[in-house]
């Protein structure tokens, strides 16, 4: 019960890897905010956890995003910790990338992050919460596909910013960390990870040969966020089965 008394606020949370953070925090004692574009997905993940609410937000515009904040206080009397989830991939040629295709992904993943931090972080500074933000990142940080110029971009844009607001937010206590999944089994990637080949080809770079869950995620989330982390910030933490420092392919059991 890491959380108990504590409130917790994770977007993207209706499914996938927000929700399981979202259900990891429930279960170490926080009330948690579920904030999602995804209504009818979201109330049905939120029912599921008890001390929760679902909030309907689009990430990536101001006033929505101020204005979940707001509610997300009023319902439960503060914010502790928040998870920078809000994602979305849209892979494209680079030649083929319309302007609209890159603007969405950079402002869904990217800007979101920044306006939920700057936010919450001003009600954390003015009530004195010594709070957390975890942030959402990638391995595609460092390695990366010709088709992920926009995510790539994204992500690549929240491990820097994870860095700059970290020193931003240090003298109030508040420390800011990111995580960099790898392939993680989700409803996102079910129709890539069911392909026999693709399977394939991801594990065999992968060295300790599995996917990851959204379990594995929340628990990294859940430990960036405590107390067990209280002398952690500014850092993005791979979390990808071993697959940065692999320079051949593995066999596939």
């Amino acid at each position: 019960m890491r959380f108990k008394d504590k409130v917790a606020l994770v977007t993207g949370a209706a499914q996938g890897i927000g929700f399981g953070c979202a259900k990891r925090f429930a279960e170490e004692g926080a009330q948690v905010a579920l904030v999602d574009l995804n209504e009818e997905v979201g109330r049905k993940s939120a029912a599921t956890l008890p001390g929760s609410a679902f909030l309907r937000c689009d990430a990536g515009i101001k006033a929505e995003v101020d204005r979940t904040i707001a509610a997300t206080i009023e319902r439960f009397g503060r914010i502790d910790v928040v998870v920078n989830n809000a994602g979305i991939v849209r892979p494209k040629p680079l030649l083929e990338m319309a302007e609209e295709d890159f603007d969405l992904v950079i402002r869904t993943n990217l800007k979101s992050t920044f306006l939920f931090t700057q936010g919450a972080a001003r009600h954390m500074i003015e009530r004195g919460i010594k709070g957390a933000f975890v942030n959402m990142s990638s391995t595609s940080t460092t390695i990366t596909m010709p088709t992920h110029t926009a995510y790539a971009s994204s992500k690549g844009g929240i491990s820097s910013m994870t860095k700059a607001v970290s020193l931003a937010l240090a003298p109030h206590g508040i420390r800011v960390n990111a995580i960099g999944p790898g392939t993680i089994e989700t409803d996102m990637t079910a129709r890539l990870l069911n392909d026999p080949k693709s399977r394939s080809n991801i594990l065999s770079r992968t060295p300790l040969g599995r996917f990851g869950t959204t379990g594995d995620v929340a628990a990294v989330a859940a430990f960036l966020a405590s107390e067990d982390a209280a002398y952690l910030t500014g850092q993005t933490i791979y979390l990808e089965g071993g697959r940065m420092g692999l320079n051949y392919v593995m066999p596939v059991a």
